[in-house]
């Protein structure tokens, strides 16, 4: 665990109070923190006091709840150039690299490799967090390891694991009996990949069994789901059909969906009716399908996202997951959620200005309603755990993608980082930069212009 300050001392439990600090709704106010529970938000008139009491000054800085990571493979992080590189920088070779590797994964390989992600990950703000984990070997040496980091990381990061079956369910030998043991091991949430089936019935029956499963061992779903450019990949439906006829609205997760980018308009309407309707939600992994999309296309390219405005406009709950870090798939990357929100406020064309800030909502309480979590938010009597970033507004955060610059949990802080200072020198003479846009000049009452 991250010390409370700079120089190691212990964590202490009287209370904080973090002044100025802007909401996402622009609001600037005083947050009281006591045994980690947020108590009191408002001015410095009204907040109540106590003695003694840590004031934090966080000058403006925009202040939110943690960060939420719904997609991320941690058993894969950090396997880059294992054994071998992807050199075509496409989705299968991808998962022929990643076969190779995993014959020589160990549990305590995973664990090493996942722990140093998930502490990247909280260092940029990411307190819960939902890993797939490969379930196709015999040994589910993945799975061990990741059960393992999620005991380590208890209390700091909220972990949830998903059995995945990389290889497919009906098509990798012992495929189902895999899934079982690994939920009978402990995964938390049922996943599958349809679209790698080796056809399109077994696709289907592969989504039915992973429904089968889920409500079985009374867990949730989240399913790789037409990750591909195939306009004929149409699993999602399924998805949603499933969803409606068993009532499990809510506690299903559509993840990728990039077919989405190729089917027809009317389709495209009439499915995203149904997803609406069904309750799923969705995620949309813009770092690593932007890379892996559209490698069939010579012109024009095809970006390699889902539908998130049409999404979004029929009132889907939809996430963004960072999906890969330096791994077969896509070798760069370092866990930062805001870096792909970046990323999808190009590719998605969520640019304007009620989108922005929905970017943030997309890194925040949408993936939270995805994972189910129920003790989540930033409000009185909620936890203290927040994220301060060094930035004033949403659309800062997402513009620079700069460091967290306080990371709180249950109140104490768990991670931080100094912010950079940079200077030009003009004429001379040193010159300090913020790359924030300056403050208008006040104007004076009064006086009209002509």
């Amino acid at each position: 665990m991250i010390a409370d300050d700079a120089h190691g001392t212990a964590l202490r439990a009287r209370p904080r109070v973090l002044r100025n600090a802007r909401l996402l709704d622009e609001r600037v106010l005083d947050i009281v923190i006591d045994a980690g529970r947020v108590v009191a938000m408002g001015r410095e008139s009204q907040a109540p006091q106590a003695d003694p009491v840590d004031v934090v000054d966080v000058e403006g800085r925009l202040v939110t709840p943690p960060l939420v990571e719904p997609h991320i493979h941690l058993d894969a992080a950090l396997t880059v150039g294992q054994p071998r590189q992807n050199e075509s920088g496409s989705l299968f070779e991808g998962i022929a690299v990643w076969g190779e590797r995993v014959a020589t994964l160990t549990p305590d390989d995973v664990r090493e490799r996942a722990s140093e992600v998930l502490r990247w990950q909280l260092a940029c703000g990411v307190q819960h967090v939902r890993s797939h984990v490969d379930v196709c070997d015999p040994q589910l040496r993945a799975l061990r390891g990741m059960l393992a980091v999620q005991a380590d990381f208890a209390g700091l990061v909220d972990l949830q694991l998903v059995a995945f079956p990389q290889q497919g369910i009906f098509g990798y030998p012992g495929g189902a009996d895999l899934m079982r043991e690994a939920l009978e091991l402990g995964a938390d949430v049922v996943g599958g990949i349809p679209h790698f089936e080796l056809t399109r019935e077994d696709g289907v029956a592969s989504v039915q069994f992973v429904f089968d499963l889920a409500q079985e061992f009374d867990r949730r779903i989240d399913i790789h789901c037409d990750e591909t450019d195939d306009e004929h990949a149409r699993f999602v439906e399924v998805m949603a059909a499933e969803t409606i006829k068993r009532g499990l609205a809510g506690a299903v997760t559509a993840s990728h969906t990039t077919a989405m980018h190729s089917y027809n308009g009317a389709y495209a309407a009439r499915l995203i009716t149904n997803i609406a309707r069904a309750g799923l939600h969705m995620v949309s992994n813009p770092l690593d399908n932007a890379v892996l999309q559209g490698r069939f296309d010579h012109g024009p390219v095809r970006r390699g996202g889902t539908r998130v405005k049409q999404l979004r406009a029929a009132g889907v709950n939809v996430a963004i997951g960072h999906d890969s870090v330096m791994d077969p798939w896509y070798p760069l990357g370092y866990g930062d959620p805001v870096q792909a929100a970046f990323v999808l406020a190009h590719t998605g064309h969520l640019s304007g200005a009620s989108e922005l800030p929905y970017l943030m909502q997309m890194l925040t309480t949408n993936p939270a309603a995805a994972l189910g979590l129920r003790d989540y938010g930033l409000r009185v009597g909620g936890p203290a755990d927040l994220v301060v970033f060094d930035a004033p507004s949403a659309q800062d955060a997402i513009r620079l993608v700069n460091p967290r610059w306080l990371v709180l949990r249950g109140g104490q802080v768990v991670a931080r980082t100094e912010p950079a200072h940079s200077s030009v020198l003009v004429d001379g003479a040193p010159r300090a930069v913020n790359f924030l846009r300056p403050a208008p000049a006040p104007t004076s009452g009064g006086e009209q212009s002509g």
